[in-house]
């Protein structure tokens, strides 16, 4: 069964894995997991599957390189800030 995971909850679910990790075993590790997203959902083994990266050394490795790879609407509008209004 897959696991929906937040994206501002994503770190505790990298610092699972022990370090260092081939792209291959984060794609399988994380092929169950779907990324809730600010405007949609985003299997997070597909996303990793796209980094050209063979290893990941850390936990905060894996997620700089998630973050590089999302799609724009991951985050939200551009130049748009909730505070603002």
């Amino acid at each position: 069964m897959g696991r929906t995971v937040k994206l501002n909850d994503i770190d505790s679910v990298v610092s699972a894995l022990d370090y260092p990790v081939s792209r291959e075993t984060a794609v399988e590790e994380y092929a169950d997991v779907t990324l809730s997203l600010a405007d949609g959902e985003e299997n997070m083994g597909d996303i990793i599957s796209q980094s050209s990266d063979d290893t990941f050394d850390s936990a905060d490795d894996l997620e700089n390189e998630l973050m590089n790879l999302l799609p724009r609407h991951a985050v939200g509008e551009p130049y748009q800030s909730e505070g603002d209004g």
